[in-house]
C-alpha cells in the first residue's frame, strides 16, 4: 500500500516486514552512527507532497517524526545488525534520539554558520553541527544541556532577550544527514562528526555566549 500522486506512486508506506535485498546506503549510514559514533538510531517517516509515510491522514508532522512501530537500532550495532534492522523499514529516514548521547542547541542557520566560524577561530571544542532544509542549525552539546539552558542564559544576562535560540533534550528527535526532512530536502552537515567529539560533545556553557549573541544580532 502506498501513496499515489499525479497517477504515479510517489512514496511507499513504510511497514514492518517490507524487505529489500542487499545493503542500502541508509544501512551504511546507520552502522556508522551506531558503530563509529556511538549513537542510537530511530527509523523515521518520510513525506512527499505533504503525505506522510506513517499512514495517518491527520499527521501533524509529515516526514518529521519517528515511526511508532519501528525498533531503535542501538548504539554499537554492527553493519550486519543495522542491515537486518533497516530491512524491516526500507526507505525510512534516519533519525537520532536527543538526550542520550547529546542534547541540541538550535538557532537559525545563518546565525549558526557565523557562530561556527567564530567558535572555530576561538579554538573552542565543538561537536557535530547540522543544517536542516527549514533553515535551522543544530549544535550537538553534552546531554543535560537543555535543562541547563535557562540558568545559563540567566547567568549571561540573555534571559530577558527575545532570542531565536532553543534547546532540544530528552524525548526529542532530529533527522540526521543525509535523510530528507518533511519532504523539503536533505539535512546536511555543517560540521561532520569526529572521533574526539561525537561521543563527548562540548558543554553548552562553552558555546552559548557566542550562539546567543549571534542569534540576537540576526534578529536585530
Amino acid at each position: 500500500m502506498g501513496f499515489t500522486i499525479g497517477g504515479t506512486r510517489a512514496i511507499r508506506e513504510i511497514r514492518p516486514g517490507a524487505r529489500r535485498r542487499g545493503r542500502s546506503s541508509e544501512c551504511t549510514v546507520v552502522a556508522e552512527y551506531t558503530g563509529l559514533w556511538g549513537w542510537d538510531v530511530v527509523p523515521g517517516a518520510r513525506a512527499v507532497a505533504g503525505a506522510c509515510s506513517c499512514g495517518r491522514s491527520d499527521c501533524t508532522r509529515p516526514g518529521a517524526h519517528p515511526l511508532d512501530f519501528a525498533a531503535v537500532v542501538g548504539a554499537g550495532s554492527t553493519l550486519d545488525e543495522a542491515t537486518r534492522a533497516w530491512a524491516e523499514v526500507p526507505g525510512a529516514a534516519v533519525m537520532l534520539p536527543v538526550g542520550r548521547a547529546f542534547d541540541v542547541i538550535e538557532v537559525a542557520e545563518a546565525a549558526g554558520r557565523r557562530a561556527l566560524v567564530r567558535l572555530e577561530r576561538m579554538g573552542l571544542p565543538l561537536g557535530p553541527v547540522t543544517a536542516t532544509p527549514e533553515g535551522r542549525a543544530h549544535f550537538f552539546v553534552a546531554p543535560g544541556s537543555a535543562a541547563e539552558l535557562p540558568d545559563l542564559l540567566y547567568r549571561m544576562a540573555w534571559d530577558d532577550t527575545d532570542l531565536d535560540l532553543h534547546a532540544l533534550g530528552a524525548g526529542a528527535h532530529i533527522t540526521a544527514p543525509p535523510s530528507d526532512r518533511a519532504g523539503l530536502g536533505p539535512v546536511r552537515w555543517l560540521r561532520s562528526p569526529a572521533l574526539d567529539s561525537a561521543s563527548h560533545p562540548p558543554a553548552a556553557r562553552l558555546l552559548i555566549g557566542t550562539l546567543a549573541y549571534l542569534a540576537h544580532r540576526s534578529r536585530a
